[in-house]
């Protein structure tokens, strides 16, 4: 086959054009420039896509005798992932910027280019399996180990991108063998730390970044019965779970710290309270897509059997979930066995039954059967 290798400059994408290699295809590894600022470079384990990341990537695919492009997706990662993010916050939710650049970027812009030119696959370095049924369908599983495991972060892949998928490292047990055959194949970036935070964000100050790009009000901070216990200076720099920086001018009835329970962008509100207020039991979803072919049950809107998980490291809890239709959109409607903390619109709901990644929807609606301030979804 002819694969096209998505070479981030770290030591995952590396060894998984090296295994693609020695699988006997046609490999050509490209780097994706997603920003314009030619003096962007590394910090330790901080940012993504810099130019250091652009010449390990080089260095690797030269050492593996491949071909090397790099590939200016600058415009369209600042419109399908800043842009996004921005807005997101500024409608009181907290998005995944990750979940949209693998969306957007890395494998609807990404594979539709590649497959535009010829390829039959994208190679990357996620920690994830693709199998194929008797019937020729594909479907998105966990990798082999647990710990590794980014499935979570692939759960908004279709039918068709997983048709075009391949995940080397899938059955790889640890990171540390993945380094050592890295050194062993002489590859320069076998001890590069990975990277981490917001890519776009490097120092990880992502509400003094906020700050410089939505226009912030004060306003007042409530209590879950609506009497005002202090103040911010803009409510889009905060998200539920939040305990620090609320900054309360009023302690607590029973002295235990608050915390921020829910934003409100329309009133400029934040409100804030007790730790168990944060316990959710109920969820519903929009912009529902499926990692292959849907449950039987997404057309009926019966009720099916799931794993949700709604962050890349969270455990998943059992569910069950239905598909109901509005105005002909899908809307999700979960509705957990156990009680989740801290789960915030604009996350990422990854829907799973065993290993097998069914699909995910971004979280509209997050609710707790203690809450009575707020209405209950039907």
């Amino acid at each position: 086959m002819k694969v096209l290798a998505a070479m981030s400059g770290g030591v995952d994408s590396a060894v998984a054009a090296a295994r693609a290699v020695d699988a006997g295809h046609e490999v050509v590894g490209v780097h994706l420039a997603l920003s314009r600022m030619p003096g962007t470079l590394r910090t330790g384990s901080r940012g993504c896509c810099t130019i250091e990341d652009s010449s390990d990537a080089w260095r690797a695919c030269e050492k593996l005798g491949i071909p090397f492009y790099v590939w200016d997706f600058s415009e369209r990662f600042k419109a399908d992932v800043v842009d996004d993010f921005i807005a997101e916050y500024s409608a009181g939710r907290t998005p995944n910027p990750c979940m949209r650049c693998n969306e957007k970027i890395k494998f609807e812009a990404l594979l539709d280019k590649a497959i535009a030119l010829g390829f039959d696959a994208v190679a990357t370095g996620h920690y994830a399996k693709v199998t194929e049924n008797d019937d020729g369908t594909r479907e998105l599983h966990r990798a082999a180990t647990w710990t590794k495991d980014q499935s979570y972060v692939l759960g908004v892949l279709n039918a068709e991108q997983i048709a075009h998928c391949m995940f080397p490292l899938g059955e790889t047990p640890s990171k540390e063998l993945v380094r050592e055959e890295a050194a062993e194949r002489g590859i320069s970036v076998a001890k590069k730390p990975d990277s981490h935070d917001i890519c776009f964000i490097p120092d990880g100050d992502t509400r003094g970044w906020l700050a410089e790009q939505i226009d912030m009000e004060p306003g007042a901070i409530v209590d879950a019965e609506g009497t005002q216990i202090g103040e911010h200076e803009g409510s889009q720099a905060y998200t539920v779970g939040q305990r620090r920086g609320l900054k309360l001018g009023r302690p607590a009835p029973d002295g235990k710290p608050r915390f921020v329970l829910e934003i409100r962008p329309k009133e400029n509100t934040v409100v804030a309270g007790p730790k168990e207020l944060l316990d959710i039991d109920l969820i519903t979803g929009i912009r529902l897509s499926w990692a292959g072919t849907p449950v039987p049950q997404a057309e009926t809107g019966e009720w099916f059997q799931i794993e949700l998980q709604i962050r890349a490291h969270a455990d998943p809890v059992p569910a069950q979930a239905r598909v109901e239709y509005a105005d002909q959109a899908p809307r999700l409607v979960v509705e957990l066995a156990e009680p989740l903390q801290g789960v915030a619109p604009g996350q990422t709901a990854v829907m799973y039954q065993g290993t097998r990644v069914l699909g995910q929807s971004t979280i509209d609606t997050a609710r707790s059967r203690h809450r009575t301030d707020v209405p209950a979804v039907s």
